[in-house]
């Protein structure tokens, strides 16, 4: 009898009551729970990739996937590899209307305002030329049941005719590298980088990397975990791009209005290898995978008071991390940061 009882429909009042305890709960959890990814980036993705910024980076044996960017300074328009589809949905857009609506919706709602303006011309009121109420009512049913029947297969059709998604590593895809610095580096000859994989790749022309770019890649990874821990802006600056620097800088900025801080140690690279690297408009590019640990806790300026966290607890994270430097060299410096997927 207890487990039918929980099966029964509630009335109105304890919905609301349920609801509004539900609002406030979630409120609660929300007020006393601070951010799960405290470290550089904010467990978010960020930044820009030159012309690659809203393409997904190759797939990697160290993550397959990467998120989305959810803030960059590159408009997506600039860079859209599908121009009819972006053209199709600004048509879209731009209809708008109930009764503007192309395709079955609107031939329907057509003529039923064509058979309310017969009546009206005949004399016999807007509906006249449909018949009684109970047999209007009687065809907007039927119709709406052929509606929903025609939607469902329409899409079922669609969903047949519409290509695959790639899963895995495509051909060509960069070869993986265990903890490309340390003593795992590969050689000065760059001979898993540069290859002809990316000759495929859409924009920008295919760069050879060496030994030296790896360890520079996972030197910046420690660097820049360290400077957000100690909230060195200056240090941040010369590690990242101006606009890179500018995203941490508000998240620093928002616990410093909090009164908490970040502390971030032992940063280590576990595993790491190449998605892409490219050059364009003076400028190289390089995107890696890395799998790394660290140790992350939020304290209490004021006080040391831990937040959040364990000072004792080593996370493993995965991100890709994109570099920029002058063509042809220069420092690398941290473009943008991705969630692994």
């Amino acid at each position: 009898m207890r487990i039918k009882s929980l099966f029964r429909l509630p009335d109105l009042a304890t919905v609301a009551r349920v609801g509004a305890a539900a609002v406030i709960v979630a409120g609660s959890l929300i007020a006393v729970v601070p951010d799960a990814d405290a470290r550089a980036g904010g467990g978010r993705s960020m930044g820009s990739r030159g012309a690659r910024t809203w393409s997904a980076p190759a797939p990697t044996p160290t993550s397959p996937s990467a998120q989305t960017m959810q803030r960059s300074a590159t408009q997506p328009g600039a860079t859209t590899t599908n121009p009819a589809a972006t053209a199709g949905t600004a048509a879209a857009a731009r209809q708008g209307g109930f009764f503007n609506r192309p395709g079955f919706m609107g031939g329907l709602m057509g003529g039923l305002l064509g058979a309310g303006l017969f009546g009206l011309l005949m004399g016999g009121g807007f509906f006249s030329g449909l018949g009684s109420l109970a047999g209007i009512l009687g065809l907007l049913l039927q119709i709406a049941l052929i509606f929903i029947v025609v939607r469902l297969v329409m899409g079922w059709l669609a969903s047949r005719n519409r290509p695959a998604t790639a899963q895995g590593p495509q051909p060509g895809a960069p070869l993986a590298r265990d903890m490309f610095g340390g003593g795992s580096a590969p050689g000065s000859n760059g001979a898993a980088a540069g290859r002809s994989g990316f000759a495929s790749r859409p924009r920008g022309r295919p760069l050879q990397l060496q030994g030296a770019d790896f360890d520079a890649f996972e030197r910046r990874l420690g660097e820049v975990q360290d400077a957000y821990s100690r909230d060195d802006r200056a240090a941040l600056s010369q590690l990242m791009t101006p606009e890179m620097a500018d995203y941490v800088g508000e998240e620093l900025d928002g616990y410093a209005q909090d009164g908490l801080q970040n502390r971030l140690s032992d940063v280590k690279l576990l595993q790491g290898d190449l998605s892409e690297a490219w050059s364009e408009d003076g400028r190289d590019y390089a995107t890696v995978a890395m799998r790394y640990q660290l140790k992350d806790t939020l304290i209490e300026r004021a006080t040391g008071r831990l937040v959040q966290g364990d000072p004792d607890r080593l996370e493993s994270v995965v991100e890709f991390w994109t570099f920029t430097r002058p063509a042809g060299g220069g420092e690398w410096t941290v473009t943008a940061i991705q969630q692994g997927g």
